[in-house]
């Protein structure tokens, strides 16, 4: 295996070249080059294109390949889940890789194939980088749905825990009120419970410390908006 290794993207993006002749490969790479982005290149032979990684390339770029390894090169890019184009010289076999494998977009090597070949895949570059950030996205957005969900449950809460906490503390104190009915081992054992009973009452008063702070800020947030509105409508009057 080769590798043409020219990141010039800001998202480390890889062609994988897929091809038994050495001049398809030059070919493409040789073109790219006067491109204004430029990805990282890929070289695999057709027999080599077995049990592949899928977080290793972006896209997959087939040329010629010999007829016999060419079905099992494809189904295994294709079982990646990356997108594949395959260049076909010859029309029955562009025809037999459409039927065989539908996800797989075919180019024919006509006259001008090579820049169709570039403008094809450097825009299948940019769904995948845009499919990428999407997804990061709404990774993000869910982590968010579900610390915001668990912070409101916390504040929902924080009455009943202090309540909680301040009977807790309450009869900790009373019993150490008492050192002469508690042997020394239990004086120490409650005594750590008053401890991190107002260890927890703190933590909770920095909840209700936080509330305000988040309500301050919402405030100050919708008056920008409304005087962002009315600064809109005055001009538009």
């Amino acid at each position: 295996m080769q590798t043409h290794s020219q990141a010039h993207l800001s998202e480390k993006q890889v062609v994988l070249i897929v091809s038994d002749g050495a001049e398809f490969s030059r070919a493409v790479t040789s073109r790219w080059q006067s491109e204004r982005v430029l990805p990282s290149f890929t070289l695999m032979g057709g027999e080599l294109c077995r049990e592949l990684d899928p977080q290793s390339f972006d896209v997959a770029l087939v040329g010629p390949v010999r007829k016999n390894v060419l079905p099992g090169a494809l189904k295994a890019l294709e079982q990646t889940g990356k997108p594949v184009i395959c260049v076909c010289a010859e029309e029955h076999v562009a025809h037999t890789v459409c039927n065989a494998q539908p996800g797989v977009v075919v180019l024919r090597q006509h006259e001008g194939w090579l820049d169709a070949v570039i403008q094809v895949t450097a825009e299948t570059l940019r769904r995948c980088a845009a499919t990428q950030r999407a997804q990061r996205a709404e990774a993000s957005l869910e982590t968010l749905q579900r610390q915001a969900t668990l912070g409101r449950y916390m504040l929902d809460m924080r009455h009943t825990l202090n309540n909680t906490l301040t009977s807790v503390l309450g009869n900790a104190e009373l019993l150490l009120l008492e050192p002469e009915s508690l042997s020394i081992p239990a004086r120490s054992q409650v005594e750590t419970i008053r401890n991190m009973a107002l260890r927890m009452h703190e933590i909770l008063q920095r909840f209700s410390s936080l509330e305000k702070e988040l309500s301050v800020m919402d405030r100050q947030d919708n008056g920008k908006e409304a005087g962002s509105t009315q600064a809109a409508a005055a001009a538009s009057a």
